[in-house]
């Protein structure tokens, strides 16, 4: 009897729960929508949220969408190669011999009985064998969760998502987000309050996508989130301290990266290779390798799309898709260190630290010194079949992804991309460095390709060209240049003069070349859009009051507003009310 009073009293405790008005007021929230979610946003900038990131978001679905499609081709194609070996298996047995004799061509060590067949195959165990479960997704810094809504309502393959977060107020705002989207957010996502380097680490290989997006460095999430993907699954990485990748304080950016940065035109390059090797290098002390699918540089951050792996002997190549960069302090030439190289010999392959240096002590275009950086990922930071096919799917479904015209340009621009070319070089930094007027796009990758070598843009600079030319190369072309567009004579010390001092070996021709426009150009496809408002950039970390200081990050307008009502609010006289005039912003 007293387990059913117990029963009835809490029925009617959730019952007059129930019977309460809702704990907050809806008049305090905003309510944003963003794809198919929509969230609560406290006015007080309680709970991180970042308008300009909607590109992030947009580039992580439609990533993630081709990710399943991809892994469902992968289980088809592994499910079809071993039904294959097994009916070979079959077939070899049941064309043996009659009396149970082993074939000539069946090798069996001495002493030990030879099968015919009798005993049964064993069942194949693992992901390949039966059908391919949904993938399980964690954010692990989820903030008000907007994220996570967008993976369950947007991507409907998805089993579960797991939203974390270690701040009180993130976790209780991304339930109030959660149950605010209906069933199926409800049915799809987790919200947990818990630091998320301890439950990845708790969580070792259980989700096939793990999502960073922190405020700041990742650096310190990298080491559990390797471990806490399946294999083959994806890991998703931003990184928005790019004072730090791309600054002037090379030790802050060696301490949380393994990586001392180079400050050149192709710095935010740099900065993707820089965490693209700091991720291979955590998967590394566990057997484990990255292969990246796509790597953005957008706005105020970058972000990585890497896949993980676990194989010891590929792990073993690690040092082949890593160099050092030796960039002169005068011309901005530069030039990569590999870190390691192979020896092949018949069927055995030695792995055997890099030849070096690949420089000599000073320049051999104006006789400056080099600073040495690295080291970076050199390999490819994109598969190109994987951008084809995103980019094929934004198109084809552009009604569900608000910054269509944003993603699709960055994705174009990257299709046509030299995969294999490590870093690039500006136009007007070589214009810069001989005092000269830069040559048009047009007619440098004309007389780059004229010249028998590859060209391309890249997605992170509109001034910068991707080419597999050496750098002797391009100062002849910009010497053929200068004869014909000549310069004020310089000071003979300048590393302008003394480039321009010397004669150039190659003869370049300036002649329009057929492929110096890309598809994009030709076609007068968008590729660098311009921001869509103002002040679209990095906000305010989320607890933080908003004073009139802020007003580079959020505009005059939003911090009038949030003045404006805190004065509302306050019951104090004027006299101790905070010194904040709102006139003085405007």
């Amino acid at each position: 009897m007293g387990s059913v009073e117990e029963t009835k009293t809490g029925e009617e405790e959730m019952q007059q729960i129930n019977k309460k008005p809702p704990p907050f007021d809806l008049n305090d929230y905003t309510i944003i929508k963003e794809g198919e979610a929509e969230i609560l946003m406290h006015k007080k900038n309680e709970v991180f949220y970042n308008k300009a990131q909607v590109n992030n978001r947009d580039m992580s679905i439609a990533v993630l969408r081709t990710f399943i499609s991809k892994r469902k081709e992968e289980h088809e194609a592994l499910l079809s190669k071993r039904m294959n070996k097994a009916s070979k298996k079959e077939n070899h047995a049941s064309n043996g011999t009659s009396n149970g004799e082993c074939e000539a061509s069946q090798e069996t060590p001495e002493g030990e009985p030879c099968s015919n067949g009798a005993e049964p195959e064993k069942p194949v165990e693992g992901k390949g064998q039966g059908q391919l479960k949904p993938p399980r997704v964690l954010e692990a810094l989820s903030a008000s969760g907007l994220r996570a809504l967008r993976y369950a309502r947007e991507v409907e393959e998805i089993a579960q998502v797991v939203a974390l977060d270690n701040d009180k107020a993130s976790v209780e705002a991304c339930r109030r987000n959660i149950k605010f989207n209906g069933a199926v957010a409800g049915a799809k996502v987790e919200s947990n309050l818990a630091d998320a380097r301890v439950y990845m680490l708790t969580h070792p290989k259980e989700f096939d996508v793990v999502d960073l997006d922190p405020y700041g460095s990742p650096s310190v999430f990298l080491d559990s989130a390797v471990q806490s993907i399946a294999d083959g699954g994806l890991l998703m990485c931003t990184a928005t301290d790019m004072a730090v990748l791309c600054g002037s304080n090379g030790e802050v950016c060696y301490s949380k990266y393994g990586s001392h940065h180079l400050r050149g035109k192709y710095c935010h390059e740099m900065a993707l290779r820089i965490v693209l090797a700091c991720i291979e290098s955590h998967a590394n002390r566990y057997k484990r390798y990255i292969v990246p699918v796509l790597s953005v540089q957008m706005d105020f951050y970058v972000r990585v799309f890497v896949r993980v792996y676990t194989s010891a002997s590929a792990m073993k190549n690690t040092p082949l898709k890593l160099s050092y960069v030796y960039q002169c302090v005068g011309c901005d030439s530069f030039h990569l260190q590999p870190i390691g190289r192979t020896l092949s010999k018949n069927t055995s392959v030695r792995y055997l630290p890099g030849f070096g240096p690949v420089v000599p002590q000073e320049c051999s275009d104006c006789g400056k010194k080099y600073n040495m950086g690295g080291p970076i990922w050199s390999d490819p930071i994109h598969d190109q079949d994987w951008v084809a096919s995103i980019l094929a799917d934004v198109k084809a479904t552009k009604h569900r992804y608000p910054a269509f015209n944003r993603i699709s340009a960055v994705l174009t621009t990257i299709s046509e991309e030299l995969p294999d070319v490590p870093l690039f070089v500006s136009l007007h930094n070589l214009g810069g460095t001989l005092k000269c007027t830069s040559p048009s796009a047009v007619i440098f990758r004309s007389a780059v390709i004229n010249a028998g070598y590859r060209i391309s843009g890249t997605h992170v600079n509109p001034l910068g060209l991707k080419t597999d030319a050496p750098m002797d190369v391009i100062w002849d072309i910009m010497r053929c240049w200068v004869k014909n567009h000549p310069v004020k004579e310089q000071s003979p010390d300048q590393s302008g003069s003394v480039i321009l001092a010397k004669e150039p070996v190659l003869q370049a021709n300036f002649a329009r070349a057929v492929a110096s426009l890309s598809k994009a150009q030709a076609k007068k496809v968008a590729r660098f859009l311009p921001n869509p408002e103002r002040h679209w950039g990095p906000k305010l970390r989320a607890g933080r009051t908003i004073t009139s200081k802020h007003v580079s990050l959020l505009g005059a307008e939003a911090v009038k507003e949030v003045l404006n009502g805190h004065e509302q609010e306050t019951e104090e006289p004027q006299g101790k009310r905070q010194k904040i005039d709102p006139a003085s912003i405007s």
